[in-house]
């Protein structure tokens, strides 16, 4: 069952985002200005979000026509990107409450570097830091980090437990009171409570310690998307938050049943793993006025951006295949959950690549649109109907998109009681109705996961 009060993200992007939305005369491109991010900070923060969230990507994505040209051209999602944990730092110093969360890549960082790196912005936010962990999947990207072709998936996902059990250890590698500050003895930091973590394995060899003391959450929360297999398993058994993309109510109730099944089976308990499904959406005074806002959005999308937006997320080069004809099947090395949204678009309204483009470039997660009290049904329809805990809220267009949910959608969803008026705690943990992680608990992890192999 769900919980009584939903939680909300904010799916922000340090770039232009979709494809024709940053066309739309209610963008403001401040895409380069710290300014323009703590301002969207300071909207979320005043509406009780529970953390904003920053995608990301190693390359500008050149998977359609083997060329990075449509992404530049069409301001696509991949077009630019900044480094999402200076923004967020930016954005910790203007709010008190507000989740932060950064996109890092198990498959071209180290884990030391990835363990300092959110030990460090969760003890400047006051325990407030939140990684999307992500294994990557384009080639583009490992062109840049010293390869000419991505690892298989199996073996990203290998290497991504591992980088995780790492980073579990160096966090643990001071315990919680180590640092100790008695100016008298002098003792800074108590050598007995800071520990070499010593790891050897099949990826990494660490010594540790960590030379930052354990993160006021315990871990930093984590957050994870994957749609196939290997990547549910990898969610239900890492995440604190996992971020997904459904083209119907029934797809997200059966991801939602199925993630929380797997949880189970890890040893966890379901409930703590919170599944935030992304949504788009529209919001007008009336009906008539957000369906026109829609459709002047639509208006905007480029066929071919969409289409480059999406090649970029199947990993799969779609200038190949006839533009007047349906996506074929094909083989998907990249995140598996998109593929299996557009082919269920595909078969329910027969459209062709182009359409499909169009489609998928201007797509609003979930069919949100209407006035505040029409978008707050469907969000409530899927929340009392077992289909998330919340809702990862992207906005059509930046900022205008989050100033209209804040302003109209949230008070309705508080007057329903399904949403806070006041945060719970300081903490993103606390926020989230999450224990701080003691220490071990990721060892404890990895424990039951070689005992369940054997």
């Amino acid at each position: 069952m769900s919980p009584s009060r939903m939680h909300l993200a904010a799916f922000v992007t340090a770039g232009p985002g979709r494809p024709g939305g940053w066309r739309y005369p209610g963008s403001v491109p401040g895409w380069l200005s710290a300014g323009y991010y703590q301002n969207i900070a300071r909207t979320l923060e005043d509406a009780r979000f529970d953390l904003a969230f920053f995608a990301d990507i190693l390359s500008v994505p050149d998977r359609f026509g083997g060329s990075p040209d449509s992404q530049l051209r069409n301001g696509a999602l991949g077009s630019m990107r900044l480094d999402p944990l200076h923004v967020l730092s930016s954005m910790g110093a203007v709010t008190s409450h507000l989740g932060l969360a950064a996109t890092v890549s198990t498959t071209y960082a180290q884990p030391f570097t990835v363990a300092r790196s959110f030990a460090t912005l969760d003890h400047l936010t006051e325990g407030r830091a939140a990684w999307n962990v992500v294994t990557s999947f384009q080639e583009s990207e490992a062109r840049n980090f010293n390869r000419d072709e991505q690892f298989p998936r199996d073996q990203r996902y290998e290497r991504a437990d591992e980088f995780l059990e790492v980073a579990g250890k160096l966090w643990d590698s001071w315990e919680d009171d180590a640092l100790v500050l008695d100016t008298e003895q002098p003792l800074f930091a108590d050598p007995d409570r800071v520990h070499p973590i010593r790891h050897k394995g099949d990826w990494f060899t660490v010594q540790g310690p960590l030379n930052v003391p354990r993160p006021p959450q315990g871990y930093p929360v984590v957050i994870q998307a994957g749609a196939s297999a290997k990547g549910k398993d990898f969610a239900a058994r890492w995440s604190d938050v996992i971020f997904c993309s459904h083209a119907s109510l029934e797809s997200a109730q059966d991801f939602y049943k199925e993630i929380k099944e797997r949880a189970a089976a890890h040893g966890r308990d379901p409930e703590s793993v919170k599944i935030l499904p992304s949504i788009a959406p529209v919001v007008g005074a009336t009906t008539a006025i957000a369906q026109q806002t829609f459709e002047e959005l639509f208006d905007l999308v480029p066929p071919l951006g969409g289409l480059s937006t999406l090649a970029y997320h199947l990993d799969v080069d779609l200038s190949t295949f006839p533009l007047d004809e349906r996506l074929p099947d094909v083989e998907v090395p990249g995140v598996e959950g998109h593929y299996q949204e557009v082919r269920e678009m595909t078969e329910r309204e027969g459209l062709t690549l182009r359409e499909l483009g169009k489609r998928y470039g201007g797509r609003v997660e979930g069919g949100f649109i209407g006035t505040a009290t029409e978008v707050a049904d469907g969000l409530g329809e899927w929340f009392g109907q077992g289909a998330c805990d919340g809702f990862m809220v992207q906005a059509p267009y930046q900022p205008g998109g989050f100033e209209d949910f804040t302003r109209h959608v949230v008070p309705e969803l508080q007057k329903r009681g399904l949403f806070r008026k006041e945060y719970e705690g300081s903490t993103l943990r606390e926020n989230l109705g999450l224990p701080r992680v003691q220490s071990g608990e990721w060892a404890n992890r990895v424990r039951r996961g070689a005992e369940a192999a054997l």
